[in-house]
């Protein structure tokens, strides 16, 4: 079976990777990442005309996306939009993101009831990405999705470590809400578990890029530093990092596009691996750097910071191994 990507999927990854590369440097995205707004925001109608938000684009396709936004820390909410709350979009919703003329991201952390009537919400939902970038909240309450209007007046900007993806608090107090014909499943976790796996893959190999450049050109001792191997090795740790989350990223989006069934392991394994992979991909390069690698005005601590980000989505690591170990020995037993 061939598990490589289509003509048109690396076709799109060309394309994602052309635009990104003219319109986001690291300088231009370190302005936007310091800038009030966090991103720029006519930018979300570049996305939708080049087809990035298009309903036609599948899993496989997001997954590329994905990838190639981490490897030039896109600053926009597409990750929430696409990843997170794109599978709850109704038709009017999704419509109108595929124009370019909304953005979405999801809340489910938190303490939000639905009034009587149905038509309003009260509570405060936490860590919510993207919240101040977006026009729209899908909002997880009494067992249902409500559509919520992004205003300021509900939205609280809060201090966040990855400046590119800011979490916001979302406080509604009899708000007005539309109820979605929709429900948080587990296929909604799936969905946004792989594509998380895939940006920590992007994040990755920019890491292992950078720290590869680096080396083979930095000079110590009249060496180039890449020629120790207290460097060399752990350039070549990175790279197997890499290698191995890619691997099960592509795995866990193969499998939840294809509902396999073995889909939630797919899923699990690549998250432990991926996010901890990409971790370690911005020490190590860091480390590579030396002095350097640690200011402020170097790109990778912001990479560093995007990977800590994944690391903590929907479980660390280590939650992840338990449920793939468990998931072995159920099948185990099942045999037994």
């Amino acid at each position: 079976m061939d598990f490589a990507f289509s003509s048109e999927q690396e076709q799109l990854r060309a394309s994602v990777r052309d635009y990104l590369r003219d319109r986001y440097g690291d300088e231009r995205v370190v302005a936007l990442a310091e800038s009030d707004a966090g991103w720029d925001p006519s930018s979300w109608r570049e996305l939708a005309d080049m087809g990035w938000l298009d309903p036609s684009l599948g899993l496989l396709e997001h997954a590329v996306i994905a990838e190639e936004s981490a490897y030039a820390l896109l600053p926009a909410p597409w990750f929430a939009t696409v990843a997170l709350a794109w599978p709850l979009l109704d038709e009017q919703l999704r419509d109108a993101v595929a124009a370019g003329e909304r953005s979405v991201t999801l809340a489910r952390h938190g303490s939000v009831t639905a009034d009587a009537g149905g038509d309003t919400l009260t509570g405060v939902a936490t860590l919510v990405p993207d919240l101040t970038s977006v026009t729209d909240v899908l909002v997880v309450a009494d067992g249902g999705v409500y559509a919520v209007e992004a205003t300021p007046d509900v939205v609280v900007p809060r201090s966040t470590m990855d400046r590119t993806r800011r979490l916001g608090e979302l406080r509604l107090d009899r708000t007005p809400a539309r109820r979605l014909d929709a429900s948080f499943g587990p296929e909604v976790r799936r969905r946004s578990l792989a594509l998380a796996s895939c940006e920590a893959v992007g994040v990755a190999q920019r890491a292992l890029d950078l720290a590869a450049a680096y080396t083979k050109t930095r000079e110590q001792f009249g060496r180039v530093i890449g020629t120790y191997q207290a460097v060399s090795h752990k350039v070549a740790d990175i790279f197997v990092a890499l290698q191995l989350g890619r691997s099960l990223a592509y795995w866990a989006a193969w499998a939840v596009s294809e509902d396999d069934p073995q889909a939630d392991v797919a899923v699990s394994a690549a998250k432990s691996a991926a996010t901890e992979g990409a971790v370690l991909a911005c020490e190590y390069a860091i480390q590579a750097h030396g002095g350097i690698g640690f200011t402020y005005e170097h790109v990778l601590h912001r990479y560093y910071k995007r990977a800590q980000w994944l690391e903590a989505f929907e479980g660390y690591g280590r939650d992840h191994r338990a449920a793939v170990a468990a998931a072995i020995l159920d099948s185990e037993g099942a045999v037994a």
